[in-house]
């Protein structure tokens, strides 16, 4: 199975996202207000990074409140990895573990498609060994 069959149903629009200039106290009410741990930050239309809960707590640590008021593009992830929707889902599985990773977009010819997380591509493993075992208990039923 690959990325595409899992955001088959998602719309672009419905992504959340915010731009490079957007502050990092504002990209953090978004994340609390839409319970998520990450999102992908735009500039002119095109992905510039990704912004995360640890984004936000390594750069508190190291540059205190202060940070609190600067842009997301000054302490966000980038530059980013991205996926396509031809992804396997095990190719991107490897990917985040790999890199460490919980989050990547999936872009198309250079456009935001989706954003993904490491939970999307779990479920659907799980979904996929879920049927495999169903359908090896029905071939023994049956045969």
């Amino acid at each position: 199975m690959n990325i595409a069959n899992i955001i088959a149903s998602r719309r672009a629009t419905e992504i959340i996202s915010c731009d490079v200039s957007t502050s990092v106290a504002e990209a953090i009410a978004i994340l609390a207000e839409r319970r998520i741990g990450a999102m992908p930050v735009m500039r002119n239309g095109s992905v510039a990074g990704i912004i995360s809960e640890r984004d936000v707590i390594y750069h508190l640590a190291s540059d205190g409140k202060d940070c609190l008021d600067g842009p997301v593009g000054a302490i966000m992830t980038s530059p980013v990895i991205t996926v396509e929707p031809s992804t396997t889902v095990d190719e991107a599985l490897a990917l985040m573990t790999r890199r460490r990773f919980r989050h990547f977009p999936v872009v198309e010819n250079g456009s935001l498609r989706a954003f993904i997380s490491i939970g999307d591509l779990v479920k659907t493993r799980i979904d996929e060994v879920e049927h495999e075992a169903e359908a090896l208990r029905q071939y023994i039923q049956t045969g």
